[in-house]
């Protein structure tokens, strides 16, 4: 890559800004019956979770879906969605390098696969949202990473080039996702490890 030719950052939020942990979830909603792995892979890669993150109904629907097609109580359904906002806490260092990123002159802007009523969440109890130029939600848009159309959806709103931007995501193929159409990627581990990728890449800050 061309040093110095990277003007916008796009962060993805889940596990690069905030922690995303469903098996903690699962724990903390289910306790000690059954399998938290088990319990985990039934909630989140349920087509009803992909649905909400969709944008194709709201967080009370997705309740009454869990209750009638996975068999879970008004109450776990409650706490389910409770502790999948209260679990989510900031990882450390990442705010200070999205605030330096952006103080140094380049666009900050989001790419996450979300639900509506989280992002409300986020953007009440967190400052970080408010620092973006802009933000790509998949309930708002209706594509999840990796569709290639959730990138060009990011690019074509925000009038970003391609060649001009770099995406931060925790997931392999969401990286590979966005280097599919151009995008320069990097996958993060934590908040050193993804300054000094950024660096590596020509970014000055």
């Amino acid at each position: 890559m061309e040093s110095g030719k990277i003007k916008n950052v796009v962060f993805d939020v889940g596990n690069v800004l905030v922690r995303w942990s469903p098996l903690e979830i699962a724990r903390l909603t289910f306790g000690d019956t059954g399998s938290p792995e088990e319990s985990a892979k039934s909630i989140f890669q349920n087509s009803i979770w992909l649905d909400l993150n969709r944008g194709l109904f709201s967080e009370s629907e997705a309740k009454d879906q869990y209750q009638q097609r996975v068999g879970l109580s008004e109450l776990e359904c409650q706490r389910l969605f409770y502790y999948v906002k209260q679990t989510q806490l900031m990882i450390y260092g990442s705010l200070d390098l999205l605030e330096r990123v952006k103080a140094a002159g380049y666009g900050v802007y989001a790419l996450t696969d979300n639900v509506t009523e989280i992002v409300d969440y986020l953007k009440s109890t967190y400052t970080f949202w408010g620092l973006f130029d802009g933000a790509t939600v998949s309930a708002e848009v209706g594509f999840l990473k990796p569709q290639p159309e959730i990138y060009h959806s990011l690019l074509e709103c925000h009038e970003l080039q391609a060649a001009e931007t770099v995406f931060i995501d925790d997931m392999p193929h969401n990286v590979k996702g966005a280097e599919a159409v151009g995008i320069s990627a990097i996958q993060f581990q934590n908040a050193f490890q993804c300054e000094q990728a950024l660096k590596t890449i020509g970014l000055v800050f």
